[in-house]
Protein backbone atom coordinates (compact mmCIF):
# COMPACT_ATOMS: atom_id res chain seq x y z
CA UNK A 1 0.00 0.00 0.00
CA UNK A 2 1.09 3.34 -0.92
CA UNK A 3 1.55 5.87 1.46
CA UNK A 4 0.84 9.42 1.08
CA UNK A 5 1.99 12.18 3.08
CA UNK A 6 -1.02 14.82 2.67
CA UNK A 7 -4.24 14.76 3.81
CA UNK A 8 -6.70 13.80 1.70
CA UNK A 9 -10.07 15.37 1.74
CA UNK A 10 -13.12 13.25 0.05
CA UNK A 11 -16.88 13.84 -0.06
CA UNK A 12 -18.25 11.52 1.82
CA UNK A 13 -17.24 8.16 3.54
CA UNK A 14 -18.17 5.55 0.33
CA UNK A 15 -15.30 7.72 -1.02
CA UNK A 16 -13.12 7.28 1.78
CA UNK A 17 -13.67 3.85 2.21
CA UNK A 18 -12.60 2.77 -1.65
CA UNK A 19 -9.06 5.37 -0.83
CA UNK A 20 -8.72 3.55 2.43
CA UNK A 21 -7.79 0.21 0.38
CA UNK A 22 -5.61 2.09 -2.02
CA UNK A 23 -3.59 4.66 -0.13
CA UNK A 24 -2.36 4.74 3.49
CA UNK A 25 -2.90 8.15 4.35
CA UNK A 26 -5.30 10.33 6.90
CA UNK A 27 -8.45 10.72 4.80
CA UNK A 28 -11.17 13.43 5.82
CA UNK A 29 -14.59 13.53 4.62
CA UNK A 30 -16.79 17.01 4.00
CA UNK A 31 -19.95 15.45 4.75
CA UNK A 32 -21.02 16.71 0.90
CA UNK A 33 -22.33 19.97 1.28
CA UNK A 34 -22.14 19.91 4.83
CA UNK A 35 -19.06 21.78 4.96
CA UNK A 36 -19.88 25.03 3.88
CA UNK A 37 -21.72 25.63 7.41
CA UNK A 38 -19.77 23.65 9.82
CA UNK A 39 -16.88 25.86 10.64
CA UNK A 40 -15.59 23.72 13.18
CA UNK A 41 -14.53 21.22 9.85
CA UNK A 42 -13.04 24.10 7.89
CA UNK A 43 -11.03 24.90 10.58
CA UNK A 44 -10.12 21.24 11.51
CA UNK A 45 -9.15 21.41 7.31
CA UNK A 46 -7.29 24.46 7.61
CA UNK A 47 -5.36 23.06 10.42
CA UNK A 48 -4.70 20.01 8.70
CA UNK A 49 -3.40 21.79 5.02
CA UNK A 50 -0.87 24.38 7.81
CA UNK A 51 0.00 20.20 9.12
CA UNK A 52 0.78 18.03 6.19
CA UNK A 53 -1.05 19.88 3.43
CA UNK A 54 -4.26 18.96 1.81
CA UNK A 55 -4.88 17.09 -1.54
CA UNK A 56 -9.06 17.68 -2.63
CA UNK A 57 -10.26 14.45 -4.46
CA UNK A 58 -14.20 15.00 -5.15
CA UNK A 59 -16.50 13.77 -7.63
CA UNK A 60 -16.09 14.95 -11.32
CA UNK A 61 -19.54 15.65 -10.93
CA UNK A 62 -21.17 19.34 -10.44
CA UNK A 63 -21.57 18.43 -6.88
CA UNK A 64 -17.83 17.71 -6.60
CA UNK A 65 -16.40 21.20 -8.41
CA UNK A 66 -18.43 23.33 -5.87
CA UNK A 67 -16.85 21.48 -3.32
CA UNK A 68 -13.77 21.82 -4.30
CA UNK A 69 -14.25 25.53 -5.34
CA UNK A 70 -15.32 26.31 -1.77
CA UNK A 71 -12.27 24.87 -0.56
CA UNK A 72 -9.96 26.54 -2.88
CA UNK A 73 -12.22 29.86 -1.31
CA UNK A 74 -11.19 29.36 2.03
CA UNK A 75 -7.77 27.61 2.14
CA UNK A 76 -3.95 28.69 1.48
CA UNK A 77 -3.99 27.92 -2.03
CA UNK A 78 -0.25 26.85 -1.61
CA UNK A 79 -1.43 24.24 0.96
CA UNK A 80 -3.61 22.64 -1.58
CA UNK A 81 -3.19 20.12 -4.45
CA UNK A 82 -5.91 19.08 -6.63
CA UNK A 83 -6.85 15.46 -7.33
CA UNK A 84 -9.39 14.77 -10.74
CA UNK A 85 -10.78 11.22 -11.74
CA UNK A 86 -12.02 10.61 -15.41
CA UNK A 87 -15.28 11.69 -15.64
CA UNK A 88 -16.68 7.97 -16.64
CA UNK A 89 -20.76 7.57 -17.43
CA UNK A 90 -21.99 4.66 -15.01
CA UNK A 91 -23.68 4.19 -11.74
CA UNK A 92 -22.29 2.86 -8.90
CA UNK A 93 -23.38 -0.33 -7.55
CA UNK A 94 -25.16 0.34 -4.31
CA UNK A 95 -27.02 2.97 -6.05
CA UNK A 96 -30.19 2.35 -7.56
CA UNK A 97 -30.02 4.61 -9.72
CA UNK A 98 -27.48 7.14 -11.47
CA UNK A 99 -26.61 10.36 -10.62
CA UNK A 100 -28.56 13.65 -11.71
CA UNK A 101 -24.73 14.03 -14.44
CA UNK A 102 -24.76 10.42 -15.03
CA UNK A 103 -21.17 10.25 -13.76
CA UNK A 104 -18.85 7.93 -11.68
CA UNK A 105 -18.17 9.37 -8.56
CA UNK A 106 -14.28 8.43 -6.01
CA UNK A 107 -16.16 5.33 -4.76
CA UNK A 108 -16.85 3.60 -8.22
CA UNK A 109 -12.78 4.67 -9.19
CA UNK A 110 -10.63 1.19 -10.14
CA UNK A 111 -7.89 1.53 -7.77
CA UNK A 112 -4.99 2.11 -9.86
CA UNK A 113 -7.28 5.18 -11.61
CA UNK A 114 -7.58 6.82 -7.71
CA UNK A 115 -3.42 6.38 -7.23
CA UNK A 116 -2.74 7.87 -10.99
CA UNK A 117 -5.18 10.63 -10.04
CA UNK A 118 -2.83 11.51 -6.90
CA UNK A 119 0.57 10.85 -8.57
CA UNK A 120 -0.51 13.26 -11.17
CA UNK A 121 -1.76 16.05 -8.22
CA UNK A 122 1.64 15.95 -7.24
CA UNK A 123 1.08 13.88 -4.01
CA UNK A 124 4.07 13.14 -1.54
CA UNK A 125 4.53 9.27 -1.48
CA UNK A 126 6.10 6.78 0.29
CA UNK A 127 8.43 9.51 1.95
CA UNK A 128 9.09 7.60 5.05
CA UNK A 129 10.40 10.90 6.53
CA UNK A 130 7.80 12.76 6.16
CA UNK A 131 5.01 9.99 7.14
CA UNK A 132 4.87 9.69 10.51
CA UNK A 133 3.26 6.28 11.02
CA UNK A 134 0.25 6.32 12.80
CA UNK A 135 0.63 4.94 16.03
CA UNK A 136 -2.19 6.38 18.25
CA UNK A 137 -4.57 4.04 18.21
CA UNK A 138 -8.40 3.09 19.55
CA UNK A 139 -6.52 1.40 22.29
CA UNK A 140 -4.82 4.03 23.39
CA UNK A 141 -7.86 6.46 24.29
CA UNK A 142 -9.37 3.53 25.87
CA UNK A 143 -5.72 3.57 27.61
CA UNK A 144 -6.08 6.92 28.58
CA UNK A 145 -9.71 6.63 29.35
CA UNK A 146 -11.32 8.46 26.23
CA UNK A 147 -13.05 5.41 25.46
CA UNK A 148 -14.92 2.65 26.45
CA UNK A 149 -15.12 3.62 29.86
CA UNK A 150 -17.25 5.68 32.42
CA UNK A 151 -16.75 9.49 31.82
CA UNK A 152 -14.77 8.64 29.15
CA UNK A 153 -16.91 10.81 26.87
CA UNK A 154 -16.97 14.00 28.79
CA UNK A 155 -12.87 13.03 29.19
CA UNK A 156 -12.56 12.81 24.93
CA UNK A 157 -14.98 15.93 24.72
CA UNK A 158 -12.84 17.91 26.98
CA UNK A 159 -9.85 16.94 24.99
CA UNK A 160 -11.56 17.33 21.87
CA UNK A 161 -12.14 21.24 22.96
CA UNK A 162 -8.39 22.19 24.51
CA UNK A 163 -7.39 21.11 21.30
CA UNK A 164 -9.54 23.07 19.47
CA UNK A 165 -11.05 20.30 17.35
CA UNK A 166 -14.61 19.44 15.68
CA UNK A 167 -16.97 18.38 18.82
CA UNK A 168 -18.93 15.79 16.79
CA UNK A 169 -15.55 13.72 15.96
CA UNK A 170 -16.20 10.14 15.50
CA UNK A 171 -13.56 8.04 17.85
CA UNK A 172 -11.92 6.97 14.28
CA UNK A 173 -11.62 10.28 13.20
CA UNK A 174 -9.99 11.28 16.17
CA UNK A 175 -7.27 8.50 15.97
CA UNK A 176 -6.65 10.13 12.58
CA UNK A 177 -6.86 13.38 13.31
CA UNK A 178 -4.46 13.05 16.18
CA UNK A 179 -1.69 10.47 14.18
CA UNK A 180 -1.90 13.60 12.34
CA UNK A 181 -0.93 16.20 14.95
CA UNK A 182 1.51 14.91 17.29
CA UNK A 183 3.40 11.31 18.14
CA UNK A 184 1.91 8.73 20.46
CA UNK A 185 4.39 10.01 23.06
CA UNK A 186 3.20 13.46 22.74
CA UNK A 187 -0.41 12.05 23.24
CA UNK A 188 -0.07 10.34 26.19
CA UNK A 189 1.78 13.36 27.62
CA UNK A 190 -1.60 15.35 27.22
CA UNK A 191 -3.60 16.34 30.21
CA UNK A 192 -6.82 14.35 29.54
Amino acid sequence: MTSVREVIVVEGRYDKNALSQVVDAIILETGGFGVFNDRQKQKLLRRMAQERGLVVLTDSDGAGFVIRNFIKGCIDPALVKHAYIPAMHGKERRKTKAGKEGLLGVEAMRPQLLLDALIRAGATMDDEECVRTPSISKADLYAKGLSGGEGSAQRRRRLIQSLDLPEHLSADALVDVLNALMSREEFYRLDC
